[in-house]
């Protein structure tokens, strides 16, 4: 079944009906004591000040204040339920998108880029958890308008019936002046998130931007962008100021039809004195409960359009997995499909090298989701075992804000293997380089070093994984030569006997590796060892070595 926006809405209540329930009766009995405070103030003009009866007033005053005192606690213990029932359904929000993007069986959309993402995770849940906030105090607006209903029906039927009567199509009139805003918030949210992706990439590129000069074109991306996410938000805010306008006005408009009329009554007698303190006290009264309801829609609107985004991420596409599990004795041969339909086979325990430009390369790493090890397709295997028997290690590996060696600690990696990891990827120089050496806390992304000393890092967290089958997309490309070389060396010792594919165009690596085939147009064009290749092939040549 999709996933819809109004199911995610519906989850969010569900997932903290708990707290929405009690957040709803405190804040309905915090509006219902507020409403009576206007009729206790008319009781108290009309049975005590007007009889003179001082010890009337005592208990009129004494009522009062434990209106007050239900009131303030009711609103503050309300309050706290209701906020705790937002934030924890923003958060499960968070936590299920972030699940959706992380599940290896997921298919990611080329359309969606990480920016995009971001704000769905952020923004977006937000307002779909506000839906918790919303629920309590709509119910705690509609309760007292029944309370002042009833007590304006006491006072005077006609103004009872006005209210009662008069309410439902003005809030019905509300809700359709907020279809608009939810159209334009859709759209709000769209373009913010299209300029938070473009100033995700100009981030994330900015060292190669600037090795081709590619600033002033990134940045004009970047402001067209800005521009256009700037724009929506314009249009969203004049729509939902006519929206709060208008509504405040008709709200303000009746609310001076029922003190008119209560006024009118009171010149005829009709009602005492207190009975108009206390009608115009209840239609000061209702202007905060039904203000509240007029934003209803604007609220509502708004978490509809970001639960459609929520939902559009939930409700990815998912791989087909199967529930083989790899056999202990398992080997560790890979086979990889490429385009031309063969495939390149790596013997269990071979370090091979696939050299090919970087269409052929992004090219080669996507087919391993369609390769089989063992014999075995990946995809028949349970995801899990999958994840642990084959490591695809990419380029542009990420590193999290913490410390070095909380990098370092991945699953199946221990103390051991990852002194040897650090050590084979030259990364115990960096180490050694560092203030606090492995507690050093990194910035986000791991910018707080070098390109070069990032790439070891990662590629030591890899290696230190000890993983069956570990697939290397260009691990050394912001090293030097030399550092590169202790590398190629490094590796190969320390995954002797296990299977290793390195696509680079490295010579170092490349030479290290038991036998390198040449990958062209998608099809292996020659095979061989490294020297073999660099003394028979001019394209090989040309793409490794020039």
């Amino acid at each position: 079944m999709t996933l819809t926006g109004r199911r995610v809405l519906r989850r969010a209540v569900r997932g903290q009906a708990r707290l929405v329930v009690g957040a709803s009766v405190l804040l309905m009995s915090w509006q219902a004591c507020e409403s009576l405070v206007p009729v206790a103030i008319g009781a108290v003009i009309d049975r005590a000040i007007r009889t003179g009866d001082g010890a009337a007033i005592g208990r009129w005053i004494a009522l009062l204040a434990g209106l007050f005192l239900v009131l303030s606690l009711s609103f503050r213990f309300g309050s706290r339920l209701s906020r705790k029932a937002a934030e924890q359904a923003a958060h499960e929000a968070r936590v299920e998108v972030a699940g959706a993007v992380l599940d290896p069986r997921s298919r990611p959309d080329g359309a969606r880029r990480t920016g995009g993402v971001l704000s769905v995770a952020t923004s977006d849940t937000t307002r779909v958890g506000a839906i918790d906030l919303t629920l309590p105090m709509t119910c705690a607006a509609l309760v007292s308008l029944v309370v002042a209903a009833v007590a304006l029906l006491l006072i005077s039927v006609p103004l009872g019936l006005l209210v009662l009567l008069g309410a439902p199509p003005l809030l019905a009139v509300t809700q359709l002046l907020g279809r608009p805003l939810e159209r334009r918030a859709e759209v709000e949210q769209a373009h913010a998130a299209q300029a938070a992706s473009v100033a995700t990439d100009v981030v994330t590129g900015l060292r190669v931007l600037k090795g081709i000069s590619g600033e002033r074109p990134a940045l004009d991306r970047y402001r067209t962008a800005s521009r256009d996410a700037l724009q929506a938000t314009l249009r969203a805010a004049r729509a939902e100021s006519a929206y709060q306008g208008a509504a405040v006005t008709l709200t303000l408009c009746f609310l001076a039809l029922v003190a008119l009329v209560a006024g009118r009554f009171a010149t005829e007698g009709r009602i005492s004195v207190g009975d108009l303190v206390a009608a115009v006290g209840l239609a000061q009264f209702l202007l905060g409960p039904l203000t509240r309801l007029a934003f209803v829609g604007a609220t509502v609107a708004r978490a509809r359009a970001s639960a459609t985004r929520v939902a559009a991420v939930l409700d990815t596409p998912r791989r087909e997995t199967g529930d083989v599990t790899l056999p202990d004795d398992a080997r560790g041969s890979l086979s990889v499909p490429l385009s031309d339909g063969t495939s390149v086979d790596v013997v269990a325990g071979e370090l091979l090298g696939v050299a090919a430009d970087a269409t052929d390369a992004a090219a080669f790493v996507e087919g391993l989701d369609r390769a089989a090890v063992d014999g075995r397709p990946v995809a028949e295997i349970e995801p899990d075992a999958a994840v642990r028997a084959v490591l695809v290690a990419g380029h542009d590996a990420y590193l999290f804000h913490a410390s070095v060696r909380d990098n370092l600690n991945v699953p199946g990696a221990s103390d051991p293997s990852i002194e040897r990891a650090l050590v084979a990827a030259d990364a115990d120089q960096v180490l050694a380089g560092l203030p606090d050496g492995a507690d050093t806390l990194l910035a986000e992304r791991g910018r707080s070093l070098s390109g070069g000393q990032r790439q070891r890092v990662a590629l030591a967290r890899a290696l230190g994984a000890e993983a069956m089958v570990l697939v290397l997309h260009d691990p050394t490309t912001a090293v030097d030569s030399v550092t590169e070389a202790r590398i190629a060396t490094g590796l190969a010792q320390l995954r002797s006997g296990r299977t290793t594919v390195v696509v680079a165009t490295s010579p170092a690596l490349l030479a290290a590796c038991d036998r390198v085939v040449l990958i062209e147009h998608g099809r292996v064009r020659a095979e061989g060892s490294h020297q073999h290749l660099a003394e028979t092939d001019a394209g090989y040549r040309e793409l490794v070595l020039a």
